[in-house]
């Protein structure tokens, strides 16, 4: 995955609240498991929908509860398919902040004021090393898990994160070859 560090542009806001993760992508188009080509099927249902416009932005501004519902790694690759960076939201469901986090779209939460402000500036800075959202003339702190953050700015996926201990790994082999197999007593 690519790094994160500063994200800016227009925001897109969608104004709903406990979005569930079938509403981001229904379960009719799950039957993939490569995580490209799903965000031309992004709140499919909607999309329906009289009136119903989707700018192609990097920052989405929405409602609280974001991402509810099942635990489908679907909801984030379809998101960040569709060229969404970072997804703004006064709260998150907590498997879907985990999925976000594991594919590089960085999830802020804010205050539910601050994201209506922030939708409405229409553009913004988001720096996850200073933990700014920069818009309109001011800047709002937020907070990330320090694990959390050093995996995004490194641009590292769980098999980056695995291959960094590659040097404790091939010690603990080479210490494991030479005490010989596991035995139990019976």
């Amino acid at each position: 995955m690519d790094p994160v560090r500063i994200i800016e542009g227009a925001v897109t806001v969608l104004d709903r609240s406990d979005v569930d993760t079938d509403q981001i992508i229904p379960k009719q188009f799950l039957k993939r498991v490569e995580r490209t080509g799903f965000g031309e099927f992004l709140f499919y249902d909607w999309a329906k929908e009289p009136g119903w416009d989707l700018p192609r932005n990097p920052i989405l501004a929405t409602g609280r509860n974001f991402g509810c519902g099942s635990s489908r790694e679907h909801a984030p690759w379809a998101l960040e398919d569709y060229g969404f960076r970072a997804i703004v939201a006064p709260s998150f469901a907590d498997i879907f902040y985990s999925n976000c986090t594991k594919i590089g779209l960085l999830p802020v939460a804010l205050p539910e004021h601050e994201v209506r402000a922030l939708g409405e500036a229409g553009r913004a800075t988001i720096d996850l090393d200073a933990q700014t959202v920069a818009f309109a003339g001011r800047e709002i702190g937020f907070q990330i898990d320090p694990d959390i953050c050093h995996r995004l700015l490194g641009g590292l996926d769980d098999i980056a994160m695995t291959l960094q201990q590659s040097g404790a790994i091939e010690r603990y082999e080479r210490d494991r070859e030479r005490s010989g197999p596991v035995t139990t007593a019976l």
